[in-house]
């Protein structure tokens, strides 16, 4: 599942910020805009936040040691449990009135500092046009607490040197918290879909002992020529019973899967390697130009070509 999970956070190519490190004393609340192509992460350093996303009717408090992701970088507000969501003012408004300009923690909030929440802020971005089931199945939040017997006390670990590197002054603190934040990232998500929350919903059989041999087989040489029977002879299963396996604990037939990650292959080669369109068809499995030029264009709305001269212009978006 790791080596699974690593080859598909390569291919959307991951990239972790720290943006800030806060205090924040009661009252207060800051309303944060959505970002696209972008999953947010706040961590409970010391202090517990109250947290609505967008699309969600319950709302989380998030308590001190506790992580949350944010994978699809929705609209939400972080906030003491006394204030009210409409008294949340944007981020934007905050950073201005706290004049905060991008070094050491942002302070804000009121007078009463007996229950200060100080987090960690940031986020995770992915390559514009990068897509993935696993990712686009993924709820509106994903709760990291009670870390459990497995992961706790390397992630409770992880977690508190983050909360001691960003934003401080020892050589090379950012960076620290910025790469064990990618590690954690990797954590949650392969918790989430090993967990049984994850059993209905489409995801389940990427922790699934016969499906996920053959998903990481074919990650691991996603240009050979796989069909369904080659795929179930690597899950040990029948190829009518793989295939109905996999469809329904997925939610998209195996060649399917298999078109679509191979897009994301060529995409990535594309946008991110430059390669030429014949050396990008090459490495995801097609010895025909043509041919992968049509199923590129269908999976993604254009041509490759097209794609990787609109790469050279495009920026990724701020999120901070």
């Amino acid at each position: 599942m790791l080596d699974l999970l690593s080859d598909i956070l390569t291919r959307l190519s991951l990239r972790g910020a720290l943006y800030f490190r806060t205090n924040f004393s009661a009252p207060w609340g800051v309303r944060v805009p959505a970002f696209s192509n972008v999953a947010r992460f706040h961590y409970a350093h010391r202090g517990e936040t109250a947290i609505r996303v967008a699309g969600c009717r319950e709302h989380l408090i998030l308590a001190q040691g506790d992580l949350v992701i944010i994978p699809h970088g929705a609209a939400h507000i972080l906030s003491c449990r006394e204030t009210d969501p409409d008294d949340a003012l944007p981020l934007e408004d905050v950073l201005e009135r706290a004049g905060y300009d991008g070094r050491g923690a942002l302070v804000f909030g009121g007078e009463d500092h007996s229950r200060n929440s100080e987090l960690i802020c940031g986020h995770f971005s992915f390559a514009p046009g990068s897509r993935h089931l696993l990712f686009e199945r993924l709820p509106a939040f994903i709760h990291i607490r009670n870390y459990g017997e497995d992961a706790g006390p390397w992630l409770e670990a992880s977690l508190r040197i983050i909360g001691a590197e960003a934003g401080g002054a020892r050589l090379g603190g950012d960076l620290i918290a910025l790469r064990m934040s990618e590690v954690i990232f990797a954590q949650a998500i392969r918790s989430y879909t090993e967990g049984a929350d994850s059993v209905n919903s489409h995801l389940a059989g990427f922790a699934d002992p016969h499906l996920a041999p053959a998903l990481a087989a074919f990650h691991h040489r996603p240009a050979a020529p796989w069909s369904v029977a080659g795929l179930a002879r690597e899950a040990g299963l029948s190829r009518t019973g793989f295939a109905q396996s996999f469809t329904e604990k997925l939610g998209i037939t195996p060649m399917s899967y298999v078109t679509s990650w191979r897009m994301q292959i060529a995409r990535e080669a594309l946008v991110q390697r430059r390669l030429s369109v014949a050396e990008a068809a090459e490495i995801s499995g097609y010895a025909s130009e043509s041919a992968f030029s049509r199923v590129f264009k269908k999976e993604t709305g254009q041509s490759p070509a097209a794609c990787r001269q609109g790469a050279a212009g495009t920026q990724p978006e701020r999120a901070a």
